[in-house]
């Protein structure tokens, strides 16, 4: 499905693949962590359409993956509302690869060791595609808003501060 030759394919774009979902991928330079914002200049995306994702743990000790802009702040108040939890926290860093197959900075909402209640901003829905990480530093995903709610089984709401 993917445009682009010669890039190790990662655990979200096999699962793409096997879903026949079309998305298209980007390469950039990386040299460790990137900001969201420098991701969306090196992939020369608008940063509205640029879409970070952020691994969560409530109280419930029940994880969550909020999918949002990369210029935009999660609202844990709505997030958690959201999934119908008291509250919720960030996992910490150390846990990320532990707990979802990923590193800090190359998380993808598709393809984690286990599939996790997801949740993706509202701005999404007005767009015809965002990009989120492909699953590994330096590679991101482009994709119809509605076929990543559709391959992560996530619904939409309003996240951000």
């Amino acid at each position: 499905m993917s445009k682009n030759a010669k890039v190790t394919k990662t655990n979200a774009m096999r699962a793409l693949d096997a879903q026949n979902i079309a998305y298209t991928h980007t390469a950039y330079p990386c040299n460790g962590f990137m900001d969201g914002l420098s991701v969306a200049q090196a992939v020369s995306k608008n940063p509205e359409t640029v879409f970070k994702t952020l691994v969560t743990v409530a109280a419930s000790r029940q994880n969550y993956v909020f999918v949002i802009p990369v210029a935009a702040e999660l609202d844990l108040k709505k997030a958690a509302a959201s999934v119908g939890e008291k509250s919720i926290a960030m996992l910490p860093a150390k846990d990320i690869t532990a707990t979802t197959g990923y590193v800090k900075g190359g998380c993808s909402p598709v393809g984690m060791k286990k599939q996790f209640p997801t949740v993706i901003n509202t701005s999404a829905q007005s767009l015809s595609e965002i990009t989120v990480s492909a699953g590994k530093l330096g590679l991101q995903i482009t994709l119809a808003p509605q076929d990543l709610a559709q391959i992560c089984a996530a619904k939409f709401a309003l996240l951000t501060v």
